[in-house]
């Protein structure tokens, strides 16, 4: 039974009266304000100006070209200039040379890239489901994709609202991964009233969502009554709820742009397909079948492939009974159905085995299925006789099973050479499908056809590798490409709900909007789901709409400023923040409808103000009043977020990969388990070098090195982040394996210059080393080498933050 004092406390609640939309600044309507007369080169200097002159205080001196550079560079981009390109901008007599500095970091695509974080922050995007299991969705990046495209294409904001709600109507499939990109609880319940709650819950994400992301209002607080300080009535939640009845988490098949026809993009791959398996049966290492001879060439480290008829099976079990030396490995086991499309049913099995090697990252019972090769992603028996099994996810047909010790060809130990491989369709009755007894020993080529050299071994392995992927892609076209974008049905009814209780059924609700903020809308009952869902997008982006306009050049200015006009920057309401400056607000709200929603218009306002090209020292005069800022008599200087941090730091030591869109690189082990393990890498190559944008991030799981740097987890959404120093921070970036390897690299990359120790200095700060510092540079290479001074650079201050 509640307390007395909850139960007070509803009562008292349940007597406030619905807040009104007339009394607060941000419901009434935008309009343009007189800029005002007061000392400043742009429109947003003398907005700022005349505020700063009502405290008595007045803008800083401009900052330099080396540190506008840098500062203009990370914040358009998010990636430090190179040392040439800043030298001939602080050496450019032009007087346009910063505007034009400004034009072509605009048209850069890792604009997109940059600004994409930014927004996937606020709509909580993640690569993962979440909740207990947390599984991975391997086709959500479409979505983020499409955020890049559409922001480096400067997408009117007004149609990327509209895109992101509705697209499936609007030829942007992926914009609707918006609905769908918040956590979803996969574990089901035979309980209706458990699988109640779950459907309400997930509709609760996302009108919330919906509601902080393109209105800066917390709709979701009206769920269980009457919002207790905005114009938002309990039924005006259910409205939305309506509108969103129909979205449900999942794939589906979607068009992709650039993607070529259906028809002609699988002729072109069956194509190939048919083209890569000629040349697969030319080089083939296998005795032929018809042959005299009875016997099969010996085992090879690099590849053998085990024929048979074709049998039905849900299992294959490969035993090792003696190796050429050490106990056995193998780095790949694959399967391969019967038929004109071979498919390689083991690839990401269950697996099974008699002992996996102790210790270390390289050889792990996972990476038998992982698709990957070499002895780098390999497994190896704990014993010198031992044997691992692989479970399908059906039963299927096969007649070939592949394995090898190392198809890179850099090792020939552990190779095994007595063996045998079962086949099972129930794991009960077990058949023998192929062993070593037909194949010669080791070194006995005597009656085996002629051997492939090793050469043509690893061509033969690097075709079937091309034909697997081929496969998969004509696979894709022949089912449409799919992206975890929702699924949309039949709108289900909606009640409002007593308290939000599922169980506490009231009046049905039809489809509709706020109806104190904002024109009236009013949306059929029987509409369907896509016509609710366009009428929805359409009342949010009405250039008359008193918030929509604010809330998105307000979110700008924070990203740039690191704190907004309004410092609540999803939350206009009346528990929100007061602007610091609300004609600059409506001004550039107006700025940007008048100029056809383009947010780079309004970032080219923004970087050419002198507000935002002044210095950043510190004022003991000005902070004594301003302590925070919050009226810019200085930019304020900001530490790298977790992710430009990351992409600084492979930048400077020249292993960073701008490969572009698609699916992301790992920074977590593979594994399959039932419920999601995200056990950090320790290791990294190039398949780790991207922009951290393009990361699989997994919700509630931040990356083990750069997730200290205040990292959201995607669990909830991010509209402003967290700046936080913490010695975890210092640590990670002084120690952990991923800084000190690229460290590594970056002296690799200056140590044959003529002067290894300024070029690092350049790299990493874009500016000669002083005096002092060169000297101090040069006795810590002299005692502890390039290395270290490299690692000192990359935790260095200047390095961390921008100023």
């Amino acid at each position: 039974m509640p307390s007395r004092t909850l139960l007070s406390c509803v009562a008292l609640f349940a007597l406030v009266p619905v807040a009104h939309a007339d009394d607060h600044w941000a419901f009434a309507p935008v309009k343009r304000p007189p800029v005002p007369v007061a000392a400043g080169r742009t429109a947003i200097d003398r907005f700022v100006v005349a505020k700063l002159a009502d405290k008595g205080l007045s803008l800083s001196p401009a900052a330099d070209r080396r540190t506008l550079f840098r500062r203009l560079s990370f914040d358009l981009i998010g990636l430090p200039p190179t040392p040439d390109d800043v030298d001939a901008f602080v050496r450019d007599p032009d007087p346009a040379a910063y505007e034009k500095l400004v034009e072509k970091l605009l048209a850069s695509p890792h604009y997109g890239e940059r600004w994409a974080r930014h927004w996937l922050d606020v709509v909580r995007y993640a690569d993962s489901h979440g909740f207990e299991m947390n599984n991975p969705r391997p086709t959500a990046y479409h979505y983020r994709d499409y955020v890049i495209r559409a922001l480096n294409a400067d997408v009117p904001f007004d149609r990327f609202v509209r895109e992101q709600l509705a697209g499936d109507a609007l030829g942007a499939d992926a914009a609707t991964g918006f609905l769908v990109a918040g956590p979803w609880d996969q574990v089901k319940s035979p309980d209706p009233v458990l699988t109640a709650n779950q459907r309400a819950d997930e509709l609760h994400d996302l009108i919330g969502t919906a509601g902080s992301a393109f209105l800066g209002l917390t709709v979701a607080c009206a769920r269980c009554h009457d919002h207790k300080f905005d114009p938002i009535p309990a039924e005006d939640y259910y409205r939305v709820k309506a509108v969103f009845a129909g979205v449900q988490h999942g794939e589906r098949a979607v068009k992709l742009p650039g993607a070529a026809d259906p028809k002609a993009d699988t002729d072109r791959l069956t194509a190939q397909v048919a083209e890569l398996d000629a040349k697969l049966a030319a080089l083939e290492p296998l005795a032929d079948p018809a042959a005299v001879k009875p016997r099969r060439m010996p085992v090879s480290p690099l590849l053998n492939t085990e024929r048979f008829a074709p049998v039905a099976a849900r299992y294959v079990r490969f035993v090792a009974f003696e190796t050429n030396q050490g106990e056995p490995c193998l780095d790949e086991l694959e399967a391969f159905t019967a038929g004109p499309t071979p498919v390689n049913v083991a690839r990401g099995g269950k697996l099974r085995s008699s002992g996996d090697y102790p210790g270390g990252t390289l050889h792990k019972l996972e990476h038998l299925t992982d698709g990957r090769y070499g002895n780098g992603r390999s497994w190896i028996s704990s014993t010198p006789r031992g044997w691992v099994e692989v479970e399908f996810a059906d039963v299927a047909k096969i007649d070939r099973v592949v394995w090898a010790r190392d198809r890179e060809g850099k090792f020939a130990d552990r190779l095994p050479t007595r063996y045998r491989i079962d086949v099972s369709a129930d794991r009960a009755a077990w058949v023998v499908v192929a062993s070593s007894d037909d194949r010669l020993p080791v070194g006995d080529k005597s009656t085996a056809p002629p051997a492939l050299a090793a050469a043509q071994l690893l061509e033969w392995a690097n075709l079937s590798r091309q034909r697997d992927d081929v496969r998969k892609r004509l696979a894709d076209a022949a089912r449409g490409m799919v992206a975890y974008a929702g699924r949309f049905t039949t709108p289900e009814a909606v009640h409002l709900l007593g308290r939000g209780d599922v169980t506490q059924k009231r009046d049905a609700v039809g489809p509709g909007a706020l109806t104190e903020i904002g024109a009236p809308l009013d949306i059929p009952d029987a509409a369907t789901d896509v016509e609710r869902r366009k009428a929805f997008a359409a009342w949010v982006t009405d250039p008359k709409h008193p918030l929509t306009a604010r809330v998105v050049v307000n979110r700008l200015w924070h990203w740039h400023f690191g704190t907004g006009l309004v410092d609540t920057p999803s939350d206009f309401g009346k528990n929100g923040g007061r602007p610091s400056h609300p004609e600059l607000l409506d001004w550039l709200a107006a700025e940007l409808v008048e100029h056809g929603w383009s947010l780079k218009h309004v970032h080219r306002l923004i970087v050419t103000s002198d507000t935002y090209r002044q210095a950043s020292a510190n004022r003991p005069d000005a902070a004594a009043k301003d302590a925070q800022s919050r009226l810019l008599w200085r930019y304020p200087p900001r530490r790298l977020e977790a992710e430009v941090l990351r992409d600084a730091v492979l930048a400077v030591s020249g292993k960073l990969d701008r490969t572009m869109y698609g699916p992301g690189f790992d920074l977590f082990e593979p594994n399959t388990n039932y419920v999601r393990v995200y056990t950090p890498k320790t290791t990294f190559g190039p398949a780790e070098f991207r922009r951290m944008v393009y990361q699989h991030r997994p919700r509630m799981q931040p990356d083990d090195t750069f997730g200290a740097f205040d990292c959201p987890d995607g669990g909830q959404v991010a509209p402003r982040r967290n700046v936080s120093i913490t010695p975890l921070q210092a640590l990670n970036l002084l120690n952990s394996p991923f800084v000190v390897q690229q460290a590594g690299f970056f002296a690799a990359r200056v140590e044959k210059d003529a002067d290894p120790v300024a070029s690092a200095f350049r790299l990493a700060f874009q500016r000669a080393p002083r005096a002092d510092e060169l000297a101090a540079a040069r006795e810590l290479v002299a005692k502890h080498g390039l290395p270290a001074l490299c690692r000192a650079l990359l935790n260095a201050n200047e390095f961390v933050f921008v100023d």
